[in-house]
């Protein structure tokens, strides 16, 4: 019918052809997730990893000739799941489909025979020589990790604890596609990590998950650059990464802490006749919303944006710690903006400072 040729409702404008015209009979009624061993919720990164690992288990050139059935549909599985609009259309459909039963049969647009054979097992992203080597419990990365586990600062957990939460199930998924030794070296890691946890490390989730993410990365940087190609491996090291990194080292309120410092000092000595002031000459700004820099994203930054958060919450900490509730609250507020604007520091132009800073400028001269 020619109206199966319009494009579909189900599908966004920005989708290509492609996606367009696939029909809701090609949508396989099979149980992709559990094709490539997965769970519903698993991400992109976890499905390229369980495809290659999984291909390369039931390749015809290592399992035989056998296996080019279920090789083929570990690659239809693979090009359902990696694709987020298709991945997208498969999961709506799957309620009203006979999801988690078998089919054998080919969707209209599933690859032939003769291009599943040819795919390779693993593309390597690069030469052997230049991969990262496989780190024991032993290596000099691990040992200095594990030792600075020890070390961290009170401003470092605050900082761990503001990161955005590691990819937990991404390591989880991917456990059973590790060989054996490896296995065995990331557990060791971990035993050792729990070992070294101690206080509000071990006690709250979010530190704790930040320091481990770390320390898995470490253990499987090889594994992932034989598993990944780009853009997924940056992907995954800069998740697991990021906590740990925005954190370890770094000053309380990142690179502008002693700008900040002098504001929360300034801020503590003010009379609550000039924070009246400052909360009245405050009215007119929406302090709800706390403004970021042009090129600066707070979803992708976690140095700027933690530092940015810790400022603005010790800086209302400051005004419900020394002054009546009559005011604590609305000066909270102002502080609270006024710390994170000057957390983000040179990132705003001179003039976007200025003006933003413009009711703590009107009450206390030179706020750092």
């Amino acid at each position: 019918m020619w109206q199966e040729l319009l494009p579909r409702p189900d599908v966004p404008r920005e989708a290509s052809p492609y996606h367009v015209f696939v029909r809701p009979p090609d949508i396989p009624t099979d149980d992709l997730y559990a094709r490539l061993e997965l769970p519903f919720s698993a991400d992109p990164e976890a499905v390229e990893i369980a495809w290659r690992a999984l291909l390369k288990r039931h390749h015809p050139d290592v399992a035989g000739a056998a296996s080019l059935q279920l090789a083929k549909q570990i690659n239809v599985a693979h090009d359902w799941l990696s694709d987020p609009i298709l991945r997208a259309r498969y999961d709506r459909a799957r309620p009203v489909k006979s999801a988690g039963t078998a089919s054998s049969r080919r969707t209209a647009w599933a690859p032939s025979p003769q291009r599943a054979a040819r795919r390779p097992t693993v593309r390597r992203v690069r030469d052997a020589d230049d991969l990262p080597p496989d780190l024991g419990l032993d290596s000099p990365p691990v040992t200095a990790f594990l030792e600075r586990i020890g070390r961290l600062t009170n401003d470092e957990l605050d900082r761990l604890g503001g990161a955005d939460p590691p990819p937990i199930a991404f390591v989880a998924n991917i456990r059973r596609f590790l060989a054996a030794e490896r296995l065995a070296n990331l557990a060791a890691l971990e035993d050792a990590v729990e070992q070294r946890l101690h206080g509000r490390a071990r006690r709250e989730a979010p530190v704790r998950q930040a320091i481990l993410s770390y320390g898995q990365l470490l253990m499987l940087e090889r594994f992932l650059a034989e598993e990944l190609s780009e853009p997924f491996r940056e992907r995954v090291h800069e998740r697991m990464a990021r906590g740990w990194q925005s954190a370890v080292g770094m000053d309380r309120y990142g690179p502008y802490t002693s700008v900040v410092r002098r504001f929360l000092e300034q801020a503590a000595r003010i009379s609550p006749a000039e924070g009246a002031r400052l909360v009245e000459a405050s009215r007119t700004m929406d302090l709800a919303h706390r403004p970021w820099p042009p090129g600066v994203d707070p979803d992708e930054d976690d140095v700027q944006r933690v530092s940015a958060e810790l400022a603005a919450r010790d800086a209302g900490a400051v005004a419900k710690a020394g002054f009546s509730r009559a005011i604590a609250g609305d000066l909270a507020e102002v502080l609270a903006f006024s710390a994170h604007v000057l957390a983000l520091g040179s990132a705003f132009s001179p003039t976007a400072r200025r003006r933003l800073l413009r009711p703590w400028l009107s009450v206390v001269e030179n706020p750092g």
